[in-house]
């Protein structure tokens, strides 16, 4: 006798009785890696935005800042790397602290970085907005009907912004390889205005040349260097979004290659781009149009229509750097949600794409709730500000979390390979060390700065509200894992030194 008729689109081989897929698919390479990283650091936003509020602290020495800040930096991506070439994890330092340190401040980190990386998100919505905004004013559109266009009003910038989010969302659920490809083109794009204008500004600027430009030690005050530092590395903040992806990249050290070549093109980037504003823009100029920096420069350089290529540039790193930065804290949420330590919602996968579709989507939206919160705060500049010192001082933790981690990991080898124990131990540690001595310097500086709390950029209280309710909150949420949802992830051990594999020399 025959066998049964199967019901039409429910064979075994059909999709909809596949499996649902739970491994991330392995779409991209060295190049992708690179491009991913780039993306996320934004140095043209960085550039843009980020080099006037330190000119504002430390007046003419922003090439100094930046070759200083990136020492501890380029320390500790070496931990990061090595890390990754025996353990590649969406989760990277979550993973790796609380493998190796405590899962204490795994989660902490990890959360920390995702809530930074949403803060982020939100402010640079209304960095996109004002970017159209500008170029609607330079076009000679400055009124839609009887609303004026104001580039610096939070609440007109943000609902900009949020469209170009919503838009960048779509292209990170479709896959790591589309949005490679999109934001290779941005970049290349992005870096030839950056060094067209900067390279032209060098030689076209009146202002004197001084080597004291360059002099760490001409810096103001402890204060002003401990605030410029927080921000310098905040500008470096992103090149670890590499390794959010090591479970889709080919080969592991794939990524920490492209890692390394990005943060080296953007260390040369912001020396350049310090240069050349210095050379073109009088510090009282530079410090005050803050989030209009880059507009500011091009404006000083060229005439119109060519003095807005670099405003169309800013535009493009925003937008890419909203994408970029959706891409790795999904990463993030899928390996917490692995370990039980968040909710199941955030594993799920796109079943053709496989990334992490669902948490994607969530990002962008919790994104635009404290987006649409954000005027509140009146101008884009004190926003920007705000947001700025509030994550510097986040991130200078997270990065000298996972320092000390490889540290610890990696120890033996202080034994039997030192010259690997120097670059996987000693580095990591030199940069940790630094990371917290300036974090924690202006932390003091901030709350000595002020007697009461009140909404503002320059309120000392102010700037340590949001960290604090950053790490708060990650508290609270590492004991609602550990207790209600009973998560693994807090029983892990240290492994053994001995146990690791061994090691090839980096590239």
């Amino acid at each position: 006798m025959a066998p049964p008729l199967k019901p039409p689109g429910r064979t075994a081989d059909s999709p909809a009785a596949a499996a649902p897929r739970t491994t991330m698919r392995k779409s991209v390479g060295i190049e992708g890696g690179v491009v991913i990283a780039a993306s996320t650091t934004a140095a043209t936003t960085s550039i843009g935005i980020g080099l006037g509020l330190m000119a504002g602290v430390v007046g003419l020495h922003l090439p100094a800042l930046m070759l200083l800040a990136f020492l501890p930096v380029l320390a500790i991506a070496g931990g990061y790397g090595r890390l990754n070439r025996v353990e590649p994890n969406a989760g990277n330092s979550y993973s790796w602290i609380g493998r190796t340190l405590n899962p204490w401040l795994g989660f902490l980190s990890g959360w920390v970085n995702i809530v930074g990386t949403v803060v982020f998100l939100a402010y640079t919505t209304a960095v996109t907005g004002s970017a159209v905004l500008q170029l609607l004013g330079l076009a000679g559109l400055h009124r839609i009907g009887g609303l004026a266009l104001d580039p610096d009003s939070t609440l007109q910038t943000t609902v900009i912004g949020l469209t170009v989010l919503a838009a960048a969302t779509a292209v990170a659920v479709r896959g790591l390889d589309l949005s490679a490809r999109l934001q290779k083109y941005l970049l290349i794009f992005e870096y030839a205005v950056l060094l067209v204008f900067c390279g032209y500004g060098l030689f076209a600027g009146d202002q004197p040349f001084s080597l004291d430009w360059y002099n760490p030690l001409a810096i103001p005050s402890l204060s002003a260097l401990a605030q410029g530092m927080v921000l310098a590395v905040f500008c470096y903040w992103g090149f670890e979004s590499v390794f959010s992806i090591g479970e889709e990249v080919r080969d592991p050290r794939d990524a920490s290659r492209g890692g390394f070549i990005a943060l080296t093109v953007i260390m040369l980037l912001f020396l350049l781009a310090g240069t050349a504003f210095q050379r073109v823009l009088p510090l009282s100029e530079l410090a005050d149009n803050g989030a209009q920096g880059l507009t500011y420069f091009g404006a000083k350089l060229a005439d119109q229509p060519l003095a807005a290529l670099p405003l169309v540039a800013l535009l493009f790193s925003a937008a890419a750097s909203l994408q970029a930065g959706i891409i790795p804290t999904a990463r993030g949420m899928f390996a917490m949600g692995r370990d039980g330590t968040l909710g199941p919602v955030w594993t799920r996968l796109h079943p053709r794409h496989g990334t992490p579709a669902v948490g994607t989507v969530l990002i962008a939206g919790v994104a635009t709730v404290l987006a649409l919160l954000s005027p509140a705060v009146p101008t884009v500049s004190d926003l920007i500000s705000a947001a700025v010192n509030a994550s510097g001082i986040l991130v200078a933790l997270y990065y000298a979390l996972t320092a000390l981690a490889a540290a610890v990991r990696f120890r033996g080898l202080l034994r039997t390979a030192p010259w690997e124990g120097l670059r996987a131990v000693v580095a990591p540690l030199l940069g940790a060390v630094v990371l917290l001595t300036v974090g924690g310097y202006l932390v003091w500086t901030f709350w000595s700065s002020a007697d009461h709390l009140e909404l503002g950029a320059d309120n000392g209280w102010f700037q340590l509200l949001v960290p604090g309710l950053m790490v708060g909150s990650g508290l609270l949420a590492a004991a609602w894992a550990r207790w209600v949802r009973r998560s693994p992830y807090f029983d892990r051990r240290s492994p053994a030194p001995a146990a690791e594999p061994a090691l090839e020399p980096t590239v």
